[in-house]
């Protein structure tokens, strides 16, 4: 099992347990390349998005708790900001089924986190946070949000169009996504070939089938 548990979560230290699957990692120094791979569910991280105001008797709440309840029984850790909102709905839907739930926090927010956590990663600034997000996961999960969620979703596809990361799914759930993808290609400089890089989902069922199909041979694979 792939354990973070030293918990600045500093980026580029893994912490590996002897009795997992098989779980390679090498560093390249010429080329600061590091590449990890991951055999099994049990071993991976899937990061899910969202917005942090909507309470538990909302649609996004519902299927963000359904998401992270589906993945925990697929065997895969949960990764949310650690929050309110989704990212509680989430933590709580993947503690419900017995899963590990890694909250990605920010030393400068003076609110508590979610109490569905069973590991707190302090950060110490923004892009930090963002990155302790993205960089461990062989998957994402995004529902609606606000800025926030489409700060993480942008990053996250950055990474994608520009090779930084390896090609990973990043799923969209809900009808708001194409409409808003549709306005970013009528209206910037979007490609057919970059939004051929998302998934979109009409709920949480779709988006967990996605996750699980896509991530399959996933390698954590970045620069420095």
């Amino acid at each position: 099992m792939l354990l973070l548990s030293t918990f600045h979560f500093s980026l580029f230290t893994f912490h590996l347990t002897s009795n997992s699957a098989i779980i390679t990692g090498e560093i390249s120094r010429k080329s600061n390349l590091i590449k990890t791979v991951i055999d099994s569910n049990k071993d991976k991280i899937v990061t899910i998005f969202g917005g942090s105001r909507c309470g538990d008797n909302s649609i996004e709440y519902r299927e963000a708790r359904e998401v992270g309840g589906r993945l925990a029984e697929a065997g895969f850790t949960i990764c949310t900001g650690g929050y309110l909102g989704v990212m509680e709905a989430a933590s709580r839907g993947a503690r419900e089924k017995g899963g590990r739930v890694f909250g990605i926090l920010m030393n400068e927010f003076k609110r508590e986190p979610n109490r569905y956590l069973t590991d707190k990663v302090a950060s110490q600034h923004f892009y930090e946070r963002l990155q302790n997000l993205i960089m461990r996961s062989v998957g994402f999960v995004a529902l609606r949000g606000g800025m926030g969620t489409v700060t993480e979703i942008s990053l996250v596809w950055n990474k994608l169009q520009t090779g930084v990361i390896d090609k990973r799914p990043i799923v969209l759930v809900g009808d708001c996504w194409k409409q808003v993808v549709e306005c970013w290609q009528a209206n910037l400089v979007v490609s057919n070939a970059d939004v051929a890089l998302l998934d979109f989902a009409d709920n949480a069922e779709d988006a967990c089938r996605i996750i699980i199909e896509k991530s399959k041979g996933v390698s954590l694979e970045f620069r420095l």
